[in-house]
């Protein structure tokens, strides 16, 4: 099983994005599960979304605390939450960022795994013109890790968006080619 967490700020679209993960996973034919986690917070404020996905049936509920992977999809939250909190020896932290490998291994506070950056902020308002990373970090997690295959994404963001479909694929794509792996 491989479980995933995913970092942002309300209104970002990080539930959308575990949920994104869950259905190209079902599509794909493997057993999948998404939710969020937040309470009464406003928007902009930190909040995280789980995904896992397993070739067996999934019989945990419970939040994930030791993830194999973390998706960041806000570049700031990093230096107000300690998001590689419980990430498993061999996980994976891909990251919304701007920053050189070794500052963001800095911010992360010495994180030696493997680390996956892309200006996803950047591909999002070049390709959808507001500053919404969830399907632009999509691209990012599909690169970083091989699990989900991008045509069962594509499938699941067609059926979210509809008519905005393109542009999402347009940044997920983009994001794919331009997401830098470390380690």
């Amino acid at each position: 099983m491989i479980e995933i967490r995913l970092h942002g700020r309300g209104g970002q679209g990080a539930v959308t994005s575990a949920e994104l993960i869950a259905v190209a996973a079902i599509h794909q034919g493997l057993y999948a599960q998404a939710f969020p986690s937040f309470g009464p917070e406003r928007r902009g404020a930190p909040v995280q979304a789980f995904a896992r996905i397993s070739n067996t049936y999934i019989r945990t509920r419970e939040r994930i605390y030791h993830p194999d992977v973390i998706l960041v999809l806000d570049p700031s939250l990093p230096k107000l939450v300690k998001v590689t909190d419980g990430l498993k020896e061999g996980g994976v932290a891909i990251l919304n960022s701007h920053h050189s490998e070794e500052e963001v291994r800095k911010m992360l506070g010495g994180y030696q795994g493997k680390l996956a950056l892309v200006d996803a902020t950047k591909i999002a308002l070049e390709e959808l013109g507001v500053p919404i990373t969830n399907t632009t970090m999509l691209g990012a997690l599909v690169k970083a890790i091989d699990l989900i295959e991008i045509n069962y994404l594509e499938e699941a963001v067609r059926a979210r968006f509809g008519k905005l479909a393109d542009k999402n694929i347009k940044a997920l794509r983009r994001a794919m080619e331009e997401t830098q792996i470390y380690g």
